[in-house]
């Protein structure tokens, strides 16, 4: 039988993804290796400190590098020394929006020459239906015998520490060996497990982003008829989710963006041959957001003669993730229109953004782009755009 000196082997493990998984693997005992090609980001985290944000994990990171139970390598030599070897890589969609089904093959290939018999290979990369299977053929050609799961990651970014331990977890495999061996690997972070057939989960994990760009873009089609009509949709949202459990999840407006939902809706999109009415169409309201709100200002503003700041360039509150925000896509149509765009973040760097306090002194108007909780009470005369509702007072543009 195979000896293995390691409990994880996790591929892209320096990742948003791979990182927390490893750490709250590592808190759990287990002896756990990330392997990555970032070697700025494999260097930090050998340090023991986070390569980005992640609330809860710096601490249990940098006690599990300090006890040897957690290392991070761009050596992929590291792949043969586990029995579990989790891979996490992107999965983009291409500029046609049409899913690259190579990405997690691919990683894999990359490491071929290391992987051992007896090992179990669990994908946690949001895939397209069938490439867990595909992943299967491909391990069937290397003439290894392993094992494939398919265990979607669930985590909302900065929540990841706590939802690792809190969410139940689902495992897919088309074998019962498979099956019982991921779901013993999980079972270390919780006793909720959910099983599937691969294909079944790789369904559920694009039905639930997409579900929530939907209910994102059912949101913000409303604030627009609203706003059509000089009407604070605000008012309108809290009186029909007061006290009525039946809308209680009619979110509020805001920019629906970040590195899954329009991606994994757009997957969805071509694993249905592009029939698919709903999806297309809560991509044309939430992309189109930025231009929207910009037409409602050049209706109130001389934007041309305005220097305007935008304010927050991450594609979530509290975030330092900049990864397809569209603040940037609002800050794009700013600049064709306004005399001068300022932006400004706490979270990220970026050689183009300025301070706050200058962008408060400069600016003409303010539009927030990201919920941040530093400008829930900001300080000043200058007009503020908020279709968050941060500020609290109303969401009428």
């Amino acid at each position: 039988m195979t000896q293995f000196t390691r409990d994880v082997v996790i591929v892209g493990g320096c990742g948003r993804v791979g990182l927390p998984l490893g750490v709250a693997l590592a808190s759990r005992g287990l002896s756990v290796a990330l392997y990555d090609i970032n070697a700025t980001a494999v260097q930090t985290v050998t340090s023991g400190v986070l390569p980005f944000a992640e609330e809860g994990a710096a601490e249990p990171l940098a006690k599990a590098v300090a006890d040897g139970r957690l290392t991070a390598t761009v050596d992929p030599q590291v792949v043969a020394s586990a029995e579990y070897l989790v891979v996490i890589v992107g999965t983009p969609v291409d500029e046609h929006l049409n899913p690259n089904i190579a990405a997690v093959p691919t990683a894999i290939e990359r490491c071929a020459e290391h992987l051992r018999d007896g090992q179990l290979i669990v994908l946690r990369s949001t895939v397209h239906p069938g490439v867990t299977a595909l992943t299967e053929r491909l391990v069937e050609r290397l003439g290894v015998s392993v094992d494939v799961a398919f265990c979607p990651e669930r985590i909302a970014e900065g929540k990841a520490m706590t939802e690792l331990f809190e969410l139940p977890q689902i495992v897919a495999a088309r074998t019962p060996g498979a099956l019982s061996r991921a779901a013993k690997l999980f079972s270390h972070l919780t006793d909720q497990i959910v099983t599937l057939a691969p294909e079944e989960a790789e369904l559920a994990k694009l039905f639930t982003n997409t579900w929530r760009y939907i209910k994102f873009a059912t949101a913000n089609q409303f604030w627009m008829m609203a706003n059509d009509y000089g009407l604070d949709f605000e008012r309108i949202r809290h009186a029909i989710r007061y006290d009525y459990p039946r809308a209680a999840d009619l979110p509020g407006p805001g920019f629906a963006a970040g590195p899954c939902l329009l991606k994994d809706t757009m997957q969805l999109a071509a694993f249905t041959n592009n029939n698919f009415v709903l999806g297309h169409s809560a991509m044309l309201i939430n992309e189109g957001l930025p231009l929207y709100l910009v037409s409602r200002l050049e209706q109130r503003y001389r934007l041309s003669e305005l220097t305007v700041g935008v304010l927050g360039m991450a594609f979530k509150g509290g975030s330092d993730d900049p990864r397809e925000s569209l603040a940037y896509k609002l800050r794009k149509i700013l600049m064709l229109k306004a005399r001068r765009v300022l932006c400004t973040d706490p979270y990220i760097v970026d050689e183009r953004f300025v301070d706050l306090d200058e962008v408060l002194s400069r600016a003409h108007l303010l539009v927030i782009a990201t919920p941040h909780d530093q400008y829930r009470s900001l300080e000043t005369s200058t007009p503020v755009i908020d279709i968050w509702g941060l500020t609290g007072q109303g969401v009428l543009v």
